[in-house]
């Protein structure tokens, strides 16, 4: 299983340097093809998309019950999630660009709920939190190099996008390819079969888990998306573009270094940690209206922060709050809550900006947030009382 867990690391690796190198700059790439910031906000209906696609993978997979299913959703998922990117090198208008944001999204939808169900088995003897919180380095590794990649090829070219999207197909080719190995060493899912198939089964949802992601839908509703930053920033005009690439490499770092602390807190205090969360969206947006260059440093770790936390333990808490034989589908209807609702707060946070309404734009985070904080502290509560 370690060999599962590594392989699943390195795929994340390649993965993230492909598209967080593209995602570190569409924003201002969007801009470069005269697209209005109503449309860097509105394009992260990719990622309602995404998450949208997580619920029909999960409840496909949910439904089949077969380890094949499972990986060929991933196989699937990579290969459209992956090679999407490259092909922004040869597009000439936003619209096409934006389609291709779409299919990328749609693609990594397709995968994620099963691999992370895979991802729950293989670290079940390492400590779940811990175990994420590893993957997540790993993740976080590629997402630093894809950045740092793209602004090195925009720093040497010029500017040039396209060139920089077309260096991207080397690691989607990698990622792909240990996908493969993986499917070939490890073919059977063990929690994938302890329950009959075609048996749609929704046991195992308990109170906790539909008001954790009602918090956590409330909460990525104040969680700006890096989409909206980049093309504003791009459209001040305060920094260098390479410099926009470089900013989302930062926040890719402090999600790297954020990964392992938080998993094992979680394995040590379990949701309490996540307690903290619903103050981190707050403090971005201070600091991005703000607009200065130390302020947007600064708002960068706090992304990055706050990012990790959802990649580390918000995915661990559903294999924690749902048994084994459920986790597809509550990985699959998690996703299209949180996705469907961080795409409507990034449509509204893009036309706040665009009106120049900011302090409007703070109120609004603000009080999302504090829903999402008295939610969580409810089922912290509630979790507490159960144990003693």
């Amino acid at each position: 299983m370690i060999i599962v867990f590594l392989l699943l690391g390195f795929i994340s690796l390649f993965a993230d340097i492909t598209y967080e190198g593209a995602r570190s700059v569409l924003g201002a790439y969007l801009e470069y093809l005269e697209a209005s910031i109503f449309i860097a906000g509105v394009i992260s209906i990719g990622d309602l998309l995404n998450y949208f696609m997580r619920g029909i993978s999960g409840f496909i997979a949910g439904y089949t019950r077969s380890s094949r299913v499972y990986w060929c959703l991933i196989l699937l998922g990579y290969s459209i999630n992956l090679f999407a990117v490259p092909l922004l090198a040869f597009v000439g208008k936003w619209e096409l660009a934006f389609i291709l944001v779409l299919i990328e999204r749609m693609g990594k939808g397709l995968r994620s709920p099963v691999r992370d169900v895979i991802l729950a088995e293989v670290t079940e003897g390492i400590g779940r939190g811990m175990g994420f919180g590893l993957h997540e380095l790993m993740d976080q590794i590629g997402a630093i190099l894809g950045p740092g990649f793209v602004a090195w090829s925009l720093y040497i070219n010029g500017g040039d996008f396209r060139i920089a999207f077309k260096y991207l197909f080397i690691p989607a080719s990698i990622a792909i390819l240990l996908v493969i190995v993986a499917m070939s060493i490890y073919p059977r899912i063990h929690s994938v079969e302890i329950i009959p198939k075609n048996a749609l089964r929704f046991r195992g949802f308990n109170k906790r888990y539909y008001l954790y992601i009602a918090s956590m839908m409330f909460l990525s509703m104040g969680f700006i998306h890096w989409h909206v930053v980049s093309y504003y920033i791009e459209q001040l005009g305060i920094i260098s573009k390479y410099l926009i690439a470089s900013l989302y490499l930062v926040a890719m770092a402090s999600d790297a270094i954020t990964a392992l602390p938080v998993g094992f807190l979680y394995d040590k205090i379990k949701l309490k940690i996540l307690l903290i969360t619903p103050l981190l969206p707050v403090l971005i947006i201070l600091l991005f209206t703000s607009i200065s260059i130390q302020t947007l440093f600064i708002m960068s770790i706090a992304w990055g922060i706050l990012l990790g936390i959802y990649e580390t333990v918000m995915r661990a808490s559903i294999a924690d709050l749902v048994e084994p034989g459920s986790r597809a589908y509550a990985y699959g209807l998690y996703g299209l809550v949180f996705g469907s609702s961080w795409t409507i707060g990034n449509v509204l946070i893009g036309i706040l900006l665009n009106n120049k309404w900011k302090n409007y734009l703070i109120i609004y985070v603000i009080v999302v947030e504090i829903i999402s904080f008295i939610i969580l502290l409810k089922i912290v509560k509630e979790q507490e009382a159960a144990s003693s």
